[in-house]
């Protein structure tokens, strides 16, 4: 074997440096230097960002695969990983007041180390161009969030939502490696290029199934209806620090990976079978989502079908089927980040400080925090699509990916989603009214945030303000999406 093929793998090298810097630091330093561990952890993985960032491939058209075609990087890719990389930054951030508290102390370093697994694995599967390789990730990114979202020991909600997790988990894969015995039956191979070219022309009831527990094994993971059962009791249930990694990294590496299956390995089955399923989920996704996100009075579970109907427009990206839609995908998932993560700062903050997460708390919150206030103001105002926030030009660059795709269906299927954009105006104006019209006595008292938090709070919102202005960013993703190897099988 030649072990040279490793160093193709300099961001997943570079995040297992991370984990053994913080593995090391959590086992062997005194315990009066463990509450550094949170800022220490935060600080490398802001460093292995950075070497993402200026990697070799990053900014180049190259592309390297190892072990045989297996594991494939390119500029691409990197951004992708990167992406994923400043959400983590973001999350660490704004847990490390959360990881230094009375409750952690025990468990600070497993929250670190099992965030820095389900990542290894989430790069693994963006990577993979072998379901042998894509099933090792996947389950690397699956199995620590269960112990993730149980980290809270002394709540039943906790235990609960790891239990709910877990037990989904389990079944998607089961479902999901169903689908891929049916695709080894049919084409002898498990090589995405493989199997694409062996499929060409093909159509059976089999492959159609096959594809099938596929789409569902990962819709899992995506929150795709009707596979979303499990979303709303994990994020209330799990710490909140958790619920926030699980609703942007975990969903954007997932729906990354989803591009790719797809369109490497289905992609000759495009019109004939999974752009009709497609049309079919996004459309039940972003409703679902939106209706049961209107009757929602917790701040964590209003969140939890927002992100459910938020997967329905990132999907968008995917039946796009060509290289505006990847980058509008790539561009809608950064927005994402800042936005959702916004939020869930201003939540964590005031659950760490007061314990409140329902909305009826939030009335008059203007009045007492106003900088709070401000900040998931603006956070709702981008999920929501308003301009000139980031989130309008998401949405406005994903739709127009769509359109490109050019059938009558895919207007039609726009038109829709352009209406529950508008359905979900209202529900996220709801956090917005109550904050600012309320006549309402907040319940929740002036209090100050912590410095770490109030760094995350500026980092999201700058993010959100950025790039609804600086428009190149999105052009650079759509150059590196027309010469990714990923788009070889795009149509046109």
């Amino acid at each position: 074997m030649d072990y040279s093929q490793f160093l193709a793998m300099k961001q997943e090298i570079t995040l297992l440096v991370v984990f053994l810097l913080v593995f090391l630091y959590d086992t062997f330093m005194p315990k009066s230097t463990q509450k550094g561990l949170p800022a220490v952890a935060t600080i490398l993985m802001l460093a292995a960002t950075a070497a993402g960032f200026c990697s070799q491939c990053f900014g180049s058209s190259c592309t390297t695969t190892a072990f045989a075609g297996m594991y494939e990087t390119s500029a691409v890719i990197a951004a992708i990983k990167g992406i994923l990389n400043i959400g983590v930054v973001i999350v660490l951030l704004q847990s490390i007041s959360w990881a230094n508290g009375e409750q952690m102390n025990m468990r600070r370093g497993e929250f670190y180390e099992l965030l820095l697994v389900t990542l290894f694995g989430m790069y693994l599967m963006i990577s993979a161009r072998h379901f042998l390789l894509f099933i090792i990730g996947l389950e690397s990114a699956s199995l620590p969030l269960a112990a993730m979202v149980a980290l809270d020991k002394n709540r039943y909600e906790s235990h609960e939502a790891a239990v709910k997790y877990m037990l989904t988990a389990v079944f998607s894969s089961a479902i999901f490696m169903m689908g891929l015995s049916f695709v080894y039956g049919l084409t002898g191979s498990l090589y995405f290029e493989k199997i694409y070219f062996a499929l060409t022309g093909q159509m059976s009831i089999m492959l159609v199934m096959a594809l099938a527990f596929v789409i569902a094994g990962i819709g899992f993971k995506l929150s795709l209806v009707p596979f979303h059962l499990w979303t709303a009791d994990v994020y209330q249930g799990a710490p909140t620090s958790v619920t926030s990694y699980l609703s942007v990294i975990s969903k954007g590496a997932a729906a990354f990976a989803f591009l790719v299956i797809l369109c490497q390995v289905f992609g000759s089955l495009y019109s004939q079978v999974w752009e009709w399923m497609l049309y079919a989920l996004i459309i039940i996704t972003i409703t679902v989502g939106n209706l049961f996100a209107i009757r929602q009075r917790n701040m964590k579970r209003f969140l939890a079908f927002s992100s459910i109907s938020q997967a329905g427009y990132i999907m968008l990206g995917v039946i796009a089927y060509n290289a505006m839609g990847m980058a509008a995908m790539m561009y809608y998932i950064l927005v994402y980040i800042f936005s959702n993560l916004a939020a869930f700062g201003v939540i964590g903050a005031i659950e760490r400080a007061t314990g409140k997460v329902s909305m009826d708390d939030y009335n008059g919150l203007y009045r007492t925090n106003p900088r709070l206030s401000v900040a998931m103001m603006l956070a709702m105002f981008s999920l929501a699509g308003i301009p000139p926030f980031a989130g309008f030009f998401s949405k406005f660059f994903i739709f127009t990916g769509a359109i490109n795709q050019g059938s009558v269906a895919i207007y039609v299927l726009v038109l829709i989603a352009l209406i529950n954009t508008i359905v979900s105006l209202y529900y996220y104006l709801l956090v917005v009214k109550a904050m600012f019209i309320s006549d309402e006595d907040c319940q929740i008292p002036n209090f100050r945030s912590t410095c770490s938090e109030r760094i995350g709070l500026w980092l999201t919102v700058a993010g959100i303000l950025a790039l609804g202005i600086v428009s190149f960013f999105y052009s650079s993703l759509l150059e590196l999406s027309e010469v990714s190897a990923i788009n070889m099988y795009f149509i046109g």
